[in-house]
């Protein structure tokens, strides 16, 4: 779920890519990008009371509250558009990325079957599927090797695991 960051560049392009609508999801973003998450939230929440649906503005929102620390605001926030908007991808995805995060794999590997049957070809779903897939690896081989710690295959496959989420 290191991919966050690259999500959001993603989500960024979604939303300029709206058209007239982009002059306020840009001066979110902007305000995002500068680290001023108080104002952004403003602002997001602010078109929200006009716009409640706003799916765009609500994904933004999510990664506000992520941004302060507002774990489980994000979660309600990307559940909701989960069931307001199952054919989209991105938010099932982002919701697996912060479940990941507070170790409820088998949660998050449900969101991101989620994302991908809503779209077989978001790569970066994949990927996080992948890499979750890895960290549910690395913690079943720890748990073997508490079980038998001589085991030279056990800590040979744990260690190619953890090395291989560690990579860039």
């Amino acid at each position: 779920m290191r991919n966050w960051l690259t999500l959001m560049a993603c989500c960024t392009l979604l939303i300029l890519s709206s058209g007239a609508r982009a002059d306020i999801y840009t001066e979110v973003n902007d305000l995002v990008q500068s680290g001023q998450w108080q104002p952004a939230q403003a602002l997001a929440e602010s078109r929200l009371k006009t716009t409640p649906t706003d799916p765009q503005m609500r994904l933004l929102l999510s990664h506000i509250q992520t941004g302060q620390g507002q774990t489980q605001a994000a979660m309600d926030t990307l559940r909701a558009l989960t069931l307001s908007f199952p054919e989209l991808p991105e938010p099932h995805n982002n919701l697996a990325a912060l479940l990941a995060r507070a170790n409820r794999h088998e949660e998050a590997l449900l969101s991101l079957q989620a994302a991908i049957q809503a779209r077989p070809d978001y790569a970066l779903a994949l990927e996080n599927m992948g890499d979750l897939y890895l960290a549910l690896a690395a913690r079943a081989y720890g748990q073997a090797l508490n079980l038998s710690p001589q085991l030279k295959r056990l800590q040979t496959k744990q260690a190619n695991t953890v090395q291989v989420l560690k990579a860039p």
